[in-house]
């Protein structure tokens, strides 16, 4: 049996684990972004459509084990990562599958919504994510999602793991962040050159993402594996955010610095190619400079490896993401950026095999009566997870 393939068997018992089904649960979704002549087909997406095909094939013919009816769903990309979604879905009845957008129908078209009113439950084995316009209409509709953005049999190992395990510790982590003030973080470029940053987590709850969704009303990534929070915006009249700071990130082989204001990267203190084009996307789309995430992933201590996709890569580590974050609380999202395909949350994953040239050196999170606690030392976790979380 290929090791990278699930049977009808793991797949009907990924989706009781993730999911734990309800008397009132009667259908999943499986709904697939299509290439087009602007977001053109990739090999990576083909076969993800063919894994999604076959994943749903497979739940169909296994309906008596699951009680679920399974229908496969067709979308026009939204051109980028976690912009709103289209208005328009085609279900797959049998038949050869299209291979783009624009092969498809428009008389058969059914609105998105309606699918999604109609399915509990829903897959999203998708090319551009849709964590985040799935995150805002699940707790509209009350469906519960797991987005898969970007998944590849490269990453069906992880799905494989021990989650109740991964969910114990991301819980922990959400608590620890659920108490702090604001964060310091210190890293390291090429081993010296220190540079700091300090997050605001004040006027914030955190979220955990143990890979389990047995909530209505809920979305979030599969595979998972991190507690994550969106830094204080600013939005409280008189009371700025008060992150601040140094971020570098690696970009290919150059490493690019944001100047820090307020929660804002509002300028590139580096020089190199990279450094421009980062500056120049600032200076078009600020709110792409947004610090919408401090993330804590935790398949690291695993063995997972990055494979360069990342909804796998930022449940590794320490990661920090620009741009929207509505859906995760905060207070920048579609309106905020220039048009829709603009809209993105980008995710920085601060792990060797990623980034080689900048290490996080120190991340402390800070409470409010002062008392502080030491996360990460060297790129590594040094809280004991078995401890008590006073």
């Amino acid at each position: 049996m290929d090791p990278s393939a699930l049977t009808a068997e793991e797949l009907t018992a990924l989706v009781r684990r993730v999911f734990q089904p309800r008397s009132g649960d009667r259908a999943l979704a499986m709904i697939v972004d299509l290439p087009d002549r602007v977001a053109p087909d990739n090999e990576r997406w083909r076969t993800r459509r063919q894994l999604a095909t076959a994943w749903a094939e497979a739940l169909a013919s296994a309906r008596d084990a699951h009680g679920l009816d399974v229908h496969l769903y067709w979308y026009r990309n939204a051109r980028s990562n976690n912009a709103d979604l289209p208005q328009g879905a085609w279900r797959q009845d049998g038949g050869r599958a299209p291979e783009t957008a624009d092969d498809l129908d428009d008389a058969r078209a059914v609105p998105l919504r309606q699918v999604l009113s109609s399915h509990t439950l829903v897959m999203a084995p998708t090319e551009f994510s849709a964590t985040a316009p799935l995150k805002v209409l699940s707790r509209e509709l009350g469906f519960r999602a797991a987005t898969m953005p970007g998944f590849g049999p490269p990453m069906i190992p992880a799905l494989r793991l021990d989650y109740t395990e991964i969910n114990r510790r991301v819980r922990l982590l959400k608590a620890l962040l659920d108490r702090a003030a604001f964060a310091d973080l210190a890293f390291t470029v090429d081993g010296s050159m220190t540079r700091s940053l300090r997050l605001d987590l004040r006027h914030r709850t955190a979220h955990a993402s143990g890979g389990l969704f047995p909530e209505p009303g809920t979305a979030g990534n599969l595979p998972s594996g991190e507690a994550y929070i969106v830094p204080y915006e600013g939005e409280r009249p008189a009371e700025p955010s008060r992150s601040a700071g140094l971020l570098p990130v690696q970009l290919g082989e150059e490493v690019v610095e944001y100047r820090i204001e307020k929660n804002r990267a509002v300028g590139v203190v580096s020089t190199g190619p990279e450094s421009r084009r980062e500056a120049q996307h600032l200076s078009r789309e600020p709110a792409y400079g947004n610090v919408a995430e401090l993330g804590l992933g935790v398949l690291g201590d695993f063995g997972i490896l990055p494979i360069g996709e990342v909804l796998l890569d930022e449940k590794l580590g320490l990661h920090i993401a620009f741009g929207r974050s509505d859906h995760f609380g905060g207070q920048v999202g579609p309106p905020q950026f220039s048009r829709p395909e603009a809209v993105v949350h980008q995710d920085r994953v601060y792990v060797p095999a990623i980034q080689p040239r900048v290490l996080a050196a120190r991340v402390d999170l800070h409470r409010a009566d002062g008392r502080k606690l030491k996360l990460i030392r060297d790129g590594r976790y040094v809280i004991d997870f078995d401890a008590e979380i006073a």
